[in-house]
């Protein structure tokens, strides 16, 4: 299988990733539970998030994503959110966010068509399932994956099947005193 990044023919949006991952590969627990994120001690640590949601014009997720935000109490961000669902809506919603989110059945590619006809040129992918068919469209162009010292064993991969290679380049790699790691890559076009 032959993938396609950032193809002259087709400019379109640039898709970049921002996520942690246990050292085992996984995003999230099962229940899609983050919990083991909140026993790292790296209070004080900047890993670059503001200055990334800056630099993003809107983000792109799946269910199990925003069900995991909309756990957090306060909504996080200020850009507009595309959810990727079948089965949700907007009213499903707080009353206080059905303004601030939209739900798609699109495809990747129709979404990406959609996301750069209505002006969005950098789009944060976030969510294991939706990193992972986004890679696999080839709207991927880099990734920023901050390792956390834990082995969870099970849970909900960052990186699934992918159907053939995808070439990395690397960097940087970026240690912090709580042990967490920093690696930034960009996918390397066909």
């Amino acid at each position: 299988m032959t993938y396609k990044f950032n193809c002259e023919e087709e400019p379109m949006p640039t898709g970049h990733v921002m996520m942690a991952m246990s050292l085992d590969g996984f995003v999230a627990r099962k229940d899609h539970s983050l919990d083991w994120l909140n026993k790292q001690p790296a209070s004080g640590e900047d890993h670059g998030f503001n200055v990334f949601m800056d630099s993003i014009d809107v983000l792109v997720m799946g269910t199990g994503s925003l069900k995991t935000v909309l756990g957090f109490g306060e909504w996080p961000y200020s850009k507009p959110v595309v959810v990727l669902s079948q089965s949700m809506t907007t009213e499903d919603l707080p009353d206080h966010l059905r303004t601030r989110i939209e739900f798609s059945t699109e495809t990747p590619q129709e979404l990406w068509k959609t996301l750069d006809q209505r002006g969005f040129n950098r789009v944060y992918v976030d969510g294991g399932a939706v990193v992972q068919s986004f890679i696999k469209a080839g709207y991927v162009q880099d990734m920023k994956i901050t390792i956390v010292p834990i082995l969870l064993g099970d849970g909900i991969r960052i990186f699934g099947q992918n159907g053939g290679d995808i070439d990395l380049d690397l960097i940087s790699a970026t240690p912090f005193p709580s042990g967490m790691v920093d690696l930034d890559y960009s996918v390397k076009n066909e």
